[in-house]
Order: structure tokens, then C-alpha cells, then sequence
């Protein structure tokens, strides 16, 4: 039996009010894939993201996302779509009061975690994952900016997620920075087979890391036909 991708959109379209941001987006991305979405700053990108975690409604077509039909899921299936997946932001969207743990923390008791045992384990294990295993009682206002973005990947991993959906992750990191950020992406990409889809401007990671690219541009996502092997 074909499994289904994970990500699947079929002539789908996406309107603020009336007004079509994307539209007639026919995608479709598989268990394990590492895909760029690259296109000018307004062109849809951060939409199509909302879109696939069921925070902006598709108006018209199919899409289906980890198994979900998000054009016809209900509130209370919410919650296990977006437990499926990470979302990493360019902003870390991190809480400045809190340390690493307790913004760890956090989230898994959000997400319906309750064993304070199992808690501690995972919270340790994705911190060992990113990097900062030393650094896990810092406060977050005292990290540096690569730091804190590994914090907000490990975020993104603390429910194992299939698919990780990163909104300009380097965008406001230095060169060194973002390529050490972007090693850990295909790390995680290629030791778990976790999906990952970027939206970027960083067009020398995207040269350094070459993998599939999507143009999110005349209010529509096209493929170029090119090979990136």
C-alpha cells in the first residue's frame, strides 16, 4: 500500500478576506524529504506555513497534512495535527523570563505530557540533541542567538515530530551561525527521517545545502525543474 506524503495539497487556495494569497497550490512532499520554500518577503510563505498547522484556512481544494484533512479538521483534532509537528520561527518566540528547561517544560505540559520522570528525560535528551546539554538551567535572555535557536529546535523536537516546518530559522543569525544551524537541520533530517520543509532568503545556505526548492511566487508555489543531487 503507497503511503500517503506528508504533505499533500491538490489545487488548494489560501484568501485573507476575500483576497487569494495562494492559489490553484498543487504540492506534494514525502516522509523524510529536506525541501527549501524560497520567495520574496509577502509572497505567502509564512501563510502557506499557517496553513499546514491549521491556523489559516484553506478556502478551496484538498490538503492533508500527517494524515490530517486540514480543510475540514475540527478544533478539538487541532492539537494532535500540530503534536505531529515542529515549528521552528525566526524570532525563537522563546520566553525571555524563563530558562531553557522551564521553556522546555512548558510546552510538554501544554502538549498533555504529565510523567515528571518522562519529562526530564526527553527535556535532556533533545538539549543533548542540539548541542547545549550544559546549558539546559541558563536563562534564556543569557544565551546568544544561535544558542536560542537551538533551544527553539529543540522545541520543534520534543514531540518527535514527522514534519518540522522553520520560518526563516537563520534569518537573523551570522553566516558561521546559520551554517551551524543549518548542519544540525540535516542532521535531524537524516538520523530521525523527520521531514523538514525551510522557507528562506539565505540563498548560501541553500547553495552549501542543496536539496529540493520550491518558489512560493505569483501567488502560487512552483517546482523548477532541476536536479539538486
Amino acid at each position: 500500500m503507497e503511503t500517503q506524503p506528508i504533505i499533500l495539497l491538490q489545487h488548494a487556495t489560501i484568501k485573507n478576506d476575500d483576497y487569494p494569497i495562494l492559489q490553484n497550490v498543487n504540492v506534494s512532499i514525502n516522509k523524510g524529504e529536506f525541501v527549501y520554500l524560497i520567495g520574496k518577503s509577502g509572497a505567502g510563505k509564512t501563510t502557506l506555513f499557517r496553513s499546514l498547522y491549521a491556523d489559516t484556512r484553506i478556502s478551496e481544494g484538498e490538503a492533508y497534512v500527517c494524515g490530517f484533512d486540514v480543510t475540514k479538521i475540527r478544533k478539538s483534532k487541532i492539537p494532535m495535527l500540530r503534536r505531529k509537528i515542529g515549528i521552528v520561527f525566526q524570532n525563537f518566540k522563546l520566553l525571555k523570563d524563563r530558562n531553557v528547561y522551564d521553556n522546555l517544560f512548558f510546552v510538554m505540559r501544554a502538549t498533555g505530557w504529565k510523567n515528571k520522570k518522562e519529562i526530564d528525560e526527553r527535556i535532556l535528551k533533545v538539549i543533548e540533541s542540539v548541542g547545549l546539554p550544559d546549558k539546559v538551567l541558563y536563562p534564556i535572555h543569557r544565551l546568544s542567538e544561535g544558542e536560542q535557536q537551538r533551544v527553539g529546535i529543540a522545541r520543534a523536537l520534543l514531540n518527535n515530530p514527522e514534519l518540522i516546518l522553520a520560518d526563516e530559522p537563520t534569518g537573523n543569525l551570522d553566516p558561521q551561525t546559520s551554517e551551524e544551524i543549518m548542519n544540525l537541520f540535516v542532521s535531524i533530517n537524516r538520523n530521525y527521517n523527520t521531514t523538514i520543509l525551510i522557507s528562506t532568503h539565505d540563498y548560501i545556505m541553500i547553495d552549501k545545502f542543496k536539496a529540493r526548492l520550491l518558489y512560493c511566487e505569483n501567488h502560487s508555489i512552483l517546482e523548477p525543474n532541476t536536479d539538486n543531487n
